[in-house]
């Protein structure tokens, strides 16, 4: 298999040269095993600064940093430096071993954090963190019961996929005992409402902690949540919600988990999103954006927590806990985010990326709400915006028309939660990427049939 390298406009790109993506979409189906998603029929064959390329050569703004994922973008060079040093000489290392990359990325990261976020270990996926907070916390409190907001997702962990609402409970017998949901704080769709018709999301919260009250056997250990919940399409937490569960944790004596793996390092456009709640958990986690795509995830709590588990006997004992290699990525990534910074980068662009994204609701009746903060986004499709009704597959549709135009843009196509375009493009986007996104995104809206120019 050869590989030649082309130029892209401002970026060498290495590309597969040969490769029939349709003999290779026949091996994919061939020797790949089933994840849980059906894979698309092109073939990734490069990525480079925020672009994608297949192997038939469609090139396309990728506004998912990867798996919302490539924070800095594709082959940043400084990350491209740290793993080329570290695979050659500080790769992996014996679990019960310290290195100078985990000590320094524990040291910036708790640095940036409020106190009372004194202790970080870190470990591979988003689950697996999420994973690890609520082994904390159960160990913390003596206590078993945790509970997730309805439309999460936290993992494919036992624990994690316990509290997860959105997307894998079924067809494997019993999920964990002990794990209830709160309403999803859905402020287009909820049908608890004032009389002004804005979303009394206070009066939903307290109905669901009454029907947990009602359900619970007295051991209520933690609560876990998003502060922008993505994978049912980027729905953001009212203001002021973060607070108030909080309060009602500390009336049960529960621990309070906030899982940042989208919305940490800038993404939201604070350093952390819960810097714009101004609600200090007792445990936070970090992954996606941390490792800029690479294998990475945090766990950070107090030292309080942290002790009294040690004395109690936890464990988060992996293969790759602390690993050097992706530690030192994610040092790298902290350090470039503070230093050029890119949450306030992350804000601007953000505030052009919603205002345009508005200005396409202006002119297409098809999009009945655009939400999110920072450079996270949700345009939601829906057949009559007087109903709300969801309209999946205009949605699939208008997504598909946009891929080919050149923007990659991933539909939450659970019509249940959603049906909405879900935007998470990396931190280092400049205006020019961000009109250019919106330009397509608008040429595909007035091409797709349906989508009901105003």
């Amino acid at each position: 298999m050869a590989i030649i390298t082309t130029s892209s406009r401002d970026h060498e790109l290495v590309l597969y040269k040969g490769l029939d993506q349709t003999v290779w979409f026949e091996k994919a189906k061939k020797y790949l095993g089933n994840i849980g998603v059906t894979y698309r029929e092109e073939v990734i064959a490069g990525s480079k600064g925020l672009h994608v390329y297949t192997t038939s050569g469609h090139k396309f703004l990728d506004w998912t940093s990867g798996q919302m994922s490539c924070l800095l973008g594709h082959g940043h060079p400084e990350i491209v430096k740290v793993v080329a040093d570290h695979a050659a000489n500080l790769d992996h290392i014996f679990s019960g071993m310290v290195s100078p990359p985990a000590i320094s990325l524990a040291e910036r990261l708790c640095g940036m954090l409020p106190p009372g976020l004194d202790r970080a270990f870190f470990l591979s996926t988003g689950g697996e963190s999420n994973e690890a907070a609520i082994k904390l916390a159960k160990t913390y409190t003596g206590k078993f019961e945790v509970i997730g907001l309805g439309a999460s997702w936290h993992g494919m962990t036992a624990q994690a996929q316990g509290v997860q609402y959105r997307y894998g409970r079924k067809g494997h017998g019993p999920n964990m005992p002990g794990m209830f949901a709160l309403p999803a704080p859905n402020s287009y769709r909820s049908t608890f409402r004032k009389p002004d018709g804005s979303h009394d999301w206070e009066s939903e919260m307290m109905y669901g902690w009454a029907m947990i009250d009602m359900q619970s056997c007295g051991s209520l250990a933690a609560c876990i949540v998003e502060c922008i919940q993505s994978s049912a399409g980027i729905h953001v937490l009212p203001e002021g919600y973060l607070k108030r569960l909080k309060q009602e944790c500390e009336k049960r004596d529960m621990l309070l988990i906030v899982d940042e793996a989208q919305t940490g390092v800038g993404r939201s456009g604070d350093l952390m999103a819960i810097f714009h709640e101004q609600v200090t958990p007792d445990i936070i986690t970090l992954s996606k954006t941390l490792g800029n795509g690479l294998p990475l995830s945090a766990v950070v709590t107090s030292a309080e927590i942290n002790d009294t588990c040690a004395k109690r006997g936890y464990s988060m004992y992996t293969t790759h806990a602390n690993d050097p290699l992706p530690c030192a990525v994610g040092d790298k990534v902290l350090e470039i985010v503070v230093r050029d910074n890119l949450a306030e980068n992350s804000k601007a662009m953000g505030k052009i990326l919603h205002a345009g994204l508005r200005e396409l609701q202006a002119k297409f009746d098809c999009i009945g709400d655009v939400r999110g903060r920072g450079l996270m986004a949700g345009v939601e499709i829906v057949a009559d915006r007087m109903t709300r009704v969801a309209d999946v597959d205009l949605g699939k549709a208008v997504a598909e028309n946009a891929f080919a135009l050149g923007l990659w843009a991933n539909l939450s196509s659970d019509s249940y939660f959603s049906g909405a375009l879900r935007i998470a493009t990396p931190i280092t986007s400049g205006e020019e990427e961000i009109r250019e996104g919106l330009r397509i995104l608008g040429e595909a809206l007035a091409s797709t049939p349906g989508t009901r120019p105003i």
